[in-house]
């Protein structure tokens, strides 16, 4: 441990960085809350656009983009991905100054988690928290 005075001014840093290298916002900025896949079988003509709502909450969107293909081979059942129609999904959040946009994923999550659930029993989908600022 060093013995400099200085140090001491990172301590109240340690739990959350992001404080650091990223500007107090006096303007909303958009940030992703969560990202990944969705998928179905080829033979299958679901329209993903109407099972999923465009928003799950104010200021809050759900991006579904058709994929050519999926970005793996094969899934974890070994399932061929050519096979399936793979989506990106992405859940967008614009978020106002001195809101954090972690504070909005618990409650993103379980929307769309319904949303997916209420889906047919065909779809697939792998999602991950994102919390990136969208530039």
């Amino acid at each position: 441990m060093s013995g400099r005075k200085d140090d001491a001014q990172y301590v109240e840093h340690l739990g959350d960085d992001r404080a650091l290298w990223e500007p107090e916002a006096t303007e909303p900025r958009a940030f992703k809350l969560i990202q990944g896949y969705l998928w179905h079988p080829r033979e299958q003509q679901h329209d993903m656009a109407a099972l999923l709502p465009e928003e799950l909450g104010p200021d809050v969107h759900l991006l579904l983009d058709a994929m050519p293909a999926a970005p793996f081979t094969f899934f974890e059942d070994g399932t061929l991905s050519a096979t399936q129609v793979v989506y990106q999904l992405t859940v967008v959040a614009i978020v106002q100054p001195g809101q954090d946009p972690a504070d909005l994923l618990p409650e993103m999550a379980e929307r769309l988690e319904e949303r997916l659930n209420a889906t047919p029993a065909d779809v697939g989908w792998q999602l991950m928290s994102d919390l990136r600022e969208v530039d």
